[in-house]
């Protein structure tokens, strides 16, 4: 599978080490998703030394040491939580089990990095948020459609700079390519991965808090639909919600699996973010019918209408900022209460959605 489906989404950018050969060391655990394959180039972009990997699946593994064949293969996870060495274990397991995988490797005395969505259930939530607090361990989120894309990290630069004024409105739009043929069978069990405001709406959700600055947010209405896959009754090929932010900002998104063919990559994922003095287009991985790529960014202030083209020059500081984090028990890359947050809002969304299909 390539980035044409989204499934091995895993972007490349320059190596930006934070730290020594050796002096952060991490382990892949859980190849469940391709997206696995970001999770440790960003990592090792920024300087994380990759000792193991483990899947049950030889296969799997397999693959993985083709593209990281510095990578020993474990024996078992237990050999991995028993390596004194190992500070970090990123994971992709399927959506529903990685909140148990996580729980455990925190309770073995290291950070966890997990693929979104990091939950299923409001449950599995709670029992996350005790073993954090009992542990002191981080339990990242893997957010990669802010994280990974470089034009979504400038637009978070530029909102910082003032650029735009108070933010008071974020619209986001998350297609993605279905390609059923190529997905796991987990992949359409709506109590494994979640239903899709708690899956791909949980990008949505988590940079409508980013860009808004807010703490906490209502899910004012949500719905889904399967309107074409009944051969996948389980299945949601359509759903969107709407909030309004402790601070006022509002946001709506939709997702999706209705990327046609025709589309050269997986899926015209946008944002358009609304200021009190400007206004931010973000086209993330194409600019339709123009051949330019992704990465494309639109800001319009009282001054002046602005294009950047952003592939390249941005780079990826939240791997670095995490590495850091893990060492010196910070929160730069990104807090535990947003990557929470993020996710509880994600399952209101979810829990709360009116099914308009039959």
């Amino acid at each position: 599978m390539s980035n044409a489906d989204g499934m091995n989404y895993a972007p490349k950018g320059k190596p930006s080490p934070v730290v020594k050969e050796g002096e952060f060391v991490i382990a892949a655990v859980a190849l469940d998703h391709g997206h696995i394959y970001g999770q440790c180039n960003g990592l090792i972009e920024a300087g994380a030394t990759l000792k193991w990997v483990f899947d049950p699946d030889q296969q799997k593994v397999d693959r993985f040491l083709q593209t990281y064949p510095q990578a020993k293969q474990a024996s078992s996870l237990e050999e991995i939580l028993l390596d004194e060495e190992v500070q970090l274990v990123t994971a992709a397991a399927i959506t529903s089990e990685r909140s148990a995988l996580g729980n455990k490797v925190m309770r073995a005395g290291k950070d966890y990095l997990t693929d979104k969505a990091p939950f299923t259930t409001m449950e599995q939530l709670e029992e996350t948020k005790q073993v954090v607090k009992e542990t002191g361990k981080k339990y990242m989120v893997y957010y990669s459609e802010r994280l990974h894309v470089e034009s979504a990290i400038f637009a978070g630069q530029l909102i910082e700079q003032g650029a735009i004024g108070k933010v008071i409105q974020v619209t986001g739009f998350g297609p993605h390519r279905l390609n059923a043929s190529s997905r796991p069978e987990w992949f359409f069990q709506k109590e494994k991965y979640g239903g899709i405001l708690c899956d791909i709406g949980s990008h949505q959700i988590e940079q409508f808090l980013y860009y808004t600055g807010a703490k906490d947010a209502k899910v004012l209405h949500s719905k889904v639909g399967n309107y074409n896959n009944p051969e996948y009754p389980e299945l949601e090929d359509y759903g969107d919600a709407t909030l309004v932010a402790d601070n006022g900002a509002t946001g709506y998104f939709r997702v999706d699996w209705f990327t046609p063919d025709g589309l050269s990559t997986w899926g015209d994922g946008r944002i358009f973010i609304t200021g009190t003095k400007g206004l931010i287009e973000i086209r993330k991985y194409v600019d339709l019918a123009r051949g330019t790529g992704g990465n494309q960014l639109y800001l319009v202030t009282d001054k002046e209408e602005k294009h950047y083209e952003l592939s390249g020059k941005v780079g990826y500081p939240f791997f670095g900022e995490l590495i850091l984090d893990c060492i010196n028990r910070t929160e730069n890359a990104m807090t535990q209460e947003h990557a929470f947050k993020a996710a509880e809002l994600c399952l209101q969304a979810q829990e709360q959605a009116i099914v308009v299909t039959d």
